[in-house]
């Protein structure tokens, strides 16, 4: 896999340095940012653009305003709590392009730091609008991308103000999001066990694919596991599955058969006969080792599964987790995620969490700072594991000795 350039490889002193992060953060009722993990993330590249005395001109998007300002969504209370963590001062401009955004970029000095706000106030960042992504692109000298969640899409903070600016590097967090995503996963410690879960096998089924090459064990949580369980020939009552992807979970089962990979389904169940989601309640529970039988849906992997993928987890020199092993956010349905999330944490293997809801399980169970890595990318993981070409990486400049 080529290798991009990096913030190291750079000249920054002086510069106009317009850096993608994403700062795309959960906010409650009040404006208070809940969850602080992606402004954590992108705080070694914006320190090390401090020190090497660059002009710092952070941009992101917030949730999905579609065009239109929406107060709720503004990236005004990251400035005051991006602040604090590097103390230093935080210019929040209150619009990403504009006279206001020129004045206040202009105005910078070397080591001080600019947050725009919220770039998808504006239509042009989602269409990657030309006019819009040169408005952005007078910002500076050289364009840094630290924003792995955003890189699989080809919008004009990620792509289109990087075609027109003469230096693109990546920032620290995807130059690490690259290294435990491509090379430790291409050339795994083994045995390398890989567990994936979540709702559709439609989603993984590429990445299935894809890992079958590399893994030695795969083990299926989830809801993915019900269609997997019909290509199996069982029943599954009411519990989510995609009836129409049985040959794709078929076609999976006979590669790794094949190849020689074992793929692990769960041999015991957690099912309900009521889950509202909403209320974060289950009508009455049992464990099901069979069939499970209509009016009843599986919510989680089961007791003796547990205990099954917590053995495998622990003989393994890599571990990549993509993917919650049921309902989780419904407390008598998270043993079996958490349960994994345990086990993946206590190990000795080089341990990567795949993004989206597996970080938020694993933060959840406390488990978090136990991991070699948690991946900022939720679909964006999912393309470079599956081995796509993400549009925000492509475009940087290729490391000469790659």
């Amino acid at each position: 896999m080529p290798k991009v350039k990096t913030i190291n490889d750079v000249d920054l002193e002086g510069k106009r340095v317009f850096v993608r992060v994403d700062f795309n953060v959960p906010l409650d009722a009040d404006g208070t940012i809940t969850d602080e993990t992606r402004i954590n993330a992108a705080l070694p590249t914006i320190r090390k653009l401090i020190e090497e005395g660059a002009k710092i001109v952070l941009a992101s998007h917030l949730g999905r305003p579609k065009g239109e300002r929406v107060e709720s969504m503004s990236l005004s209370p990251v400035a005051t709590v991006l602040a604090g963590k590097l103390s230093v001062p935080v210019l929040f401009v209150d619009d990403c392009v504009g006279e206001e955004a020129e004045k206040a970029v202009n105005g910078l000095e070397n080591g001080q730091v600019a947050l725009l706000e919220n770039l998808r106030f504006h239509n042009g960042e989602t269409d990657n609008d030309p006019d819009f992504a040169q408005q952005l692109a007078a910002h500076a000298d050289l364009f840094v991308n630290d924003a792995f969640g955003t890189a699989h899409r080809a919008h004009a903070s990620t792509f289109g103000v990087a075609r027109l600016l003469p230096e693109k590097v990546s920032g620290y967090l995807i130059e690490k999001e690259l290294e435990f995503l491509g090379e430790k996963t291409d050339s795994p410690q083994k045995p390398f066990a890989v567990i994936l879960g979540g709702a559709k096998v439609s989603d993984k089924i590429t990445v299935i694919d894809k890992l079958i090459d590399k893994a030695d064990v795969i083990i299926i949580g989830g809801a993915m596991a019900y269609t997997f369980a019909l290509a199996n020939g069982k029943k599954v009552g009411d519990s989510l599955c995609e009836p129409d992807k049985v040959d794709m979970a078929k076609a999976a089962l006979d590669k790794a058969e094949a190849k020689g990979v074992r793929f692990l389904l769960p041999v015991d169940t957690l099912i309900t006969n009521a889950l509202d989601f909403d209320a974060k309640t289950l009508g009455e529970t049992k464990i099901s080792e069979g069939d499970i039988e209509d009016g009843w849906e599986g919510v989680d992997i089961g007791p003796r599964t547990t205990e099954l993928y917590a053995e495998e987890v622990a003989k393994a020199g890599t571990v990549l987790w993509n993917g919650p092993m049921g309902v989780f956010e419904v407390e008598a349905s998270s043993k079996g995620t958490f349960a994994v999330a345990r086990a993946v944490a206590q190990s000795d293997a080089l341990s990567i969490i795949g993004g989206g809801d597996s970080v938020k399980a694993i933060n959840q169970s406390g488990h978090g700072d136990q991991v070699t890595f948690m991946s900022t990318g939720g679909g964006a993981s999912l393309e470079f594991l599956e081995g796509k070409e993400l549009p925000g990486v492509s475009i940087l400049d290729q490391s000469p000795n790659s």
